[in-house]
């Protein structure tokens, strides 16, 4: 499914404080596909932040964060091979107040699974952020997903986003669960592609931004047709399609 929507705004401050974000969410399969292509996708889509998952995790994997977020003209801000896989990326505009990397428990025979999350301040809003990939057994998936909202609450920011993985589709009851008490960009305000695996025939939407109430969605989705954005570099830098959001943080906190 695709929306009709126009374009999204394009990052910034607005006259009460409010401040435009664009954040995008990306399973880059550990760059072990076109990495030129998924620096060029991300660098398109011009984000504040990046929630990844399946970032480099073993050798020299801090090596390989650094040359992606140089190559999109981002910085580190954390998780990598210290959360099993997921990872924090930002602009410059973020300034990072404190961060922290989560390792769940994992059950015997399964991948070990983490959140990173960070708190950060652009202009006059305070927001927390995580990036998260649940586990692929259904039982352990539903618990973390109850674990990801605690951990969302916990970093104690007045407003918070949290994108990732699933696993999951809408009416599945991890994404169900997390989409209850949370807001569901692409229910939300539908822009864009909706579905996002896998790139070359998307069926399933399993990738998806939240937000906490406050927040407003000013669009969300895959960002086909977006300046810059070519439709060969999707299909080339991973075995997931991106999501990117637009949302307004008010100010305070």
């Amino acid at each position: 499914m695709v929306a009709e929507h126009p374009g999204l705004p394009a990052s910034g401050t607005e006259e009460d404080g409010s401040v435009i974000v664009r954040v995008l969410s990306y399973n880059i399969r550990s760059m072990r596909d076109d990495r030129a292509a998924l620096a060029r996708v991300i660098q398109a889509c011009a984000p504040d932040l990046v929630l990844i998952q399946e970032a480099p995790r073993f050798f020299r994997w801090r090596k390989a964060a650094e040359r992606l977020a140089r190559a999109a003209g981002l910085v580190y801000v954390t998780g990598g091979g210290t959360t099993a896989g997921p990872m924090i990326l930002s602009t410059l505009r973020a300034h990072v107040e404190r961060t922290e990397d989560v390792l769940l428990p994992r059950t015997p025979g399964l991948h070990q699974r983490g959140f990173a999350t960070a708190v950060v301040r652009l202009g006059r809003a305070r927001l927390g952020v995580l990036s998260c990939h649940l586990s692929l057994a259904d039982r352990e998936r539903y618990e973390q997903a109850g674990l990801l909202l605690e951990r969302l609450a916990a970093l104690e920011a007045p407003h918070a986003v949290a994108g990732g993985d699933l696993n999951d589709r809408p009416e599945g009851r991890s994404f169900r669960r997390v989409a209850g008490a949370l807001r569901d960009g692409w229910a939300a305000e539908p822009w864009g592609g909706e579905f996002t695996s896998t790139p070359l025939e998307p069926r399933q939407r399993i990738d998806a931004v939240f937000t906490t109430d406050g927040v407003e969605v000013l669009g969300c989705g895959v960002p086909h047709g977006l300046p810059g954005v070519r439709g060969d570099d999707l299909q080339a830098a991973s075995d997931h399609l991106p999501v990117l959001a637009a949302l307004r943080v008010p100010a305070g906190g």
